[in-house]
């Protein structure tokens, strides 16, 4: 053995063979299995002989369109599992059940055993059993027959390999390793005794065969839009993703368990702990790499990783739910992005997120270590959970960007949104820390001279304001708020509040301390709409509902923040002093400059507001916050009038773009993805030409990326005709 082959572990009396989480071709059939001394006369031709066997993998035969795989661009057979598909075997002669026994083997991985599920013989029989493994003649003619051959609803999901083996008086003879018959078996959401089935037929077109989806973000007060490819039935991918699991080494006989796969999943999408799929970045600098905000779909990225077997730079939130839901989708589990706005990071899970503020009544961000996310971006995967009591199975949340470790690595997840909603978050995967997501209480509190903590105010309502994914069948928004919680302040949310607390998810504050809030006057603030680039203003409104006369020491406070509410920097204070007239409102408006925020913005543009005041009279603080978004310009993507779009012949599109900054940019590059072309890396050449492979409605997408402006999006709708 040479010095550069990897040292296996010694094989110990425990275990007679090696752990089997590789889905590597190894210690193959022999093609003839003697009985023992075989005599001189013998002749295999003599005996029944496999001549050829046909696997109808085209994507207009049979099984790929009964399978729902007919849009994998794969020249293999891919079907689903619990779910009958049709072989022809051509023999050398008519086929004679009487005196002729042959069956079929299923192999997997490297070292196949029945017990494992990773060695499956199939006699051939009269019935086919629902879900189970079998084989029945449907047809004979000549020297061929039909098989009709039904997989198990509960297989290992991968590449199997098949061989013919027929039995004469003196050993098997079995047919050549061919991988022209390699048959890849996928979850199958049709099917009632698959762990992922799911009911609905319009559903199951959204969550498992639409490639193409929508990711929102921006912040609560500014949605925004962006399409995402996810690509999952191109070429190669269905075998990147299978790597994935043989990289993450989840053993073999796990693989028909989407709990197990999701779980694994979750850790190997991020590159933390196990030089996973995506390097994230969330510090503006993306040198060596690609900024996140420059992809449009996971194609390139899953391919980059299958190819290079390195972490691909970079990613954010969007980026590994991207991905994650493509290989979800592509294995066959149902699957959708979802995304949280005002998402809490909460980092020691004790449910309520720590605000400090100084004795100004100004956030001390040395001490403050919790943040709130303008959005976060996760996954659901459909699927039973018979680990769990019954009814909370469905949708389950799992996210593959990297926060807090679990069981010592980076993952997150299967989670089960319906455990989530009623706080019961003593279930595993990881619940308290989604819990904590949707809806952690916001505590601003500040530290007297004299060292006691005076807590100033409890915001109940600020973390997990909207949850929501892309509608089924449509673009649009469908909000899943619901299915995370109740009604806020209703008693159903607050009794789902104080179970989670029960399960010991909230820990007591240490001491107890004085709440008494402000409660006659009222204090909230409006940011104006703007583009990037231009002034806009916050205007800050008191009411005051007492008798008495007031005036309130205001503080705002501007910060330029990453999206994950982590600030950069400050590039606003201003203070002032506020008359509050007896029941009576005021208004004050404070000017921002695009001078002041332009140097140091970040990727998303995206900007943090505190506002604090302090009472004079009574020493009371009010305080509030909120994120915002500026407006970024977008591509516009145009086809040339006239131009033919049909499928496998060249099209022309045109991308417009308008600078609306007051400065040149540079180093810009422009990609493209759509039907049937790679991604264009070029500096600005505004006609692109592409070959849409596949008729039907399909989606251009654009992005602009340069280091002063990110996030710069176009998309276009295109109807492709049949040739």
């Amino acid at each position: 053995m040479s010095t550069n082959e990897k040292k296996k572990p010694p094989l110990n009396g425990r275990r007679a063979l090696p752990s089997n989480n590789s889905n590597d071709e190894e210690n193959e059939v022999p093609e003839m299995e003697a009985f023992g001394m075989i005599p001189r006369g013998f002749n295999p031709k003599d005996y029944l002989h496999v001549v050829d066997v046909h696997m109808f993998k085209e994507p207009h035969e049979i099984n790929k369109q009964q399978h729902h795989t007919d849009k994998y661009y794969s020249p293999k057979l891919i079907v689903r599992r619990g779910q009958p598909f049709q072989i022809q075997i051509d023999f050398n002669r008519p086929y004679k059940p009487e005196t002729d026994q042959f069956w079929l083997e299923y192999l997997i991985g490297r070292y196949p055993q029945q017990n494992k599920g990773t060695y499956i013989p199939i006699l051939v029989g009269d019935v086919l059993k629902p879900g189970e493994w079998g084989a029945k003649v449907t047809h004979k003619e000549n020297n061929s027959i039909r098989l009709s051959i039904m997989s198990s609803a509960t297989c290992i999901v991968g590449k199997f390999r098949l061989y013919v083996a027929v039995w004469t008086p003196f050993g098997i003879l079995r047919t050549h390793r061919n991988s022209a018959t390699d048959t890849y078996i996928l979850f199958n959401p049709w099917c009632q005794q698959d762990a992922v089935y799911l009911d609905d037929e319009k559903e199951r077109e959204e969550y498992v065969l639409n490639d193409v989806g929508i990711v929102f973000h921006g912040n609560i007060n500014e949605i925004k839009v962006r399409s995402w490819s996810y690509g999952q039935f191109e070429e190669d991918i269905l075998d990147a993703c299978l790597f994935l699991m043989d990289k993450a080494e989840l053993e073999l006989s796990g693989r028909g368990n989407p709990i197990k796969i999701c779980r694994v999943a979750s850790a190997v999408i991020n590159s933390r702990d196990d030089n996973g799929v995506i390097a994230g970045s969330w510090d503006n600098t993306y040198s060596y790499g690609v900024a996140p905000s420059a992809w449009t779909g996971s194609v390139d990225i899953l391919l980059e990783y299958y190819s290079s077997k390195q972490p691909v730079r970079y990613g954010q939130c969007w980026v590994f739910a991207g991905v994650f839901n493509t290989f979800l989708r592509c294995l066959g589990i149902p699957a959708r992005l979802v995304t949280n706005y005002s998402s809490a990071h909460d980092n020691n899970a004790n449910l309520q997120l720590d605000f400090f503020l100084d004795d100004e009544g100004q956030v001390d961000t040395k001490i403050t270590k919790d943040s709130v996310w303008n959005y976060h971006c996760w996954n659901e995967a459909w699927m039973t959970r018979p680990d769990l009591p019954v009814g909370f199975g469905g949708w389950q949340v799992v996210d593959g960007t990297p926060q807090e470790t679990s069981d010592g690595m980076y993952r997150c997840g299967p989670a089960s949104v319906q455990a989530i909603k009623h706080g019961h978050v003593c279930f595993q995967f990881d619940a308290p820390f989604v819990y904590a997501e949707v809806n952690s209480d916001i505590v601003y509190s500040r530290r007297q001279k004299n060292g006691t903590q005076v807590i100033e105010k409890i915001d109940t309502t600020h973390i997990g304001q909207l949850i929501v994914t892309k509608e089924v069948g449509g673009d649009g928004m469908m909000e899943i708020t619901e299915e995370y919680k109740f009604p806020e302040g209703s008693a159903e949310e607050r009794l789902a509040l104080e179970t989670a607390v029960m399960y010991g998810v909230k820990k007591q504050t240490t001491q107890d301390t004085t709440y008494q809030p402000q409660m006659d006057v009222d204090m909230d603030f409006q940011v104006q709409k703007a583009v990037l680039g231009s002034d806009f203003k916050v205007t800050i409104t008191f009411r005051n509902k007492s008798r008495n006369y007031y005036t309130a020491t205001t503080y705002l406070s501007g910060n330029i923040v990453f999206y994950t509410g982590v600030p950069k920097n400050e590039f606003k204070k201003h203070s002032f002093s506020a008359k509050l007239e007896p029941s009576s409102s005021s208004t004050f408006d404070v000017l921002i400059k695009s001078s002041e925020y332009l140097s140091d913005l970040l990727d998303q543009a995206a900007f943090h507001f505190f506002v604090t005041a302090r009472i004079t009279e009574t020493g009371k603080i009010l305080a509030m916050q909120k994120a915002t978004v500026l407006e970024i310009p977008t591509l516009r993507i145009k086809v040339a009038q006239g131009c033919e779009m049909v499928a496998g012949r060249e099209m022309s599109v045109t991308v417009e773009f308008t600078n609306p900054l007051k400065q040149t940019l540079e180093n810009v590059t422009l990609r493209l993805e759509g039907p049937g072309r790679g991604v264009l890396n070029s500096t600005l050449i505004w006609e692109v030409k592409c070959t849409p492979k596949r008729p039907g409605l399909r989606k251009l997408i654009a992005s602009l990326n340069c280091d002063a402006l990110r996030h710069v999006y176009g998309e276009l709708n295109v109807q492709i005709q049949k040739p």
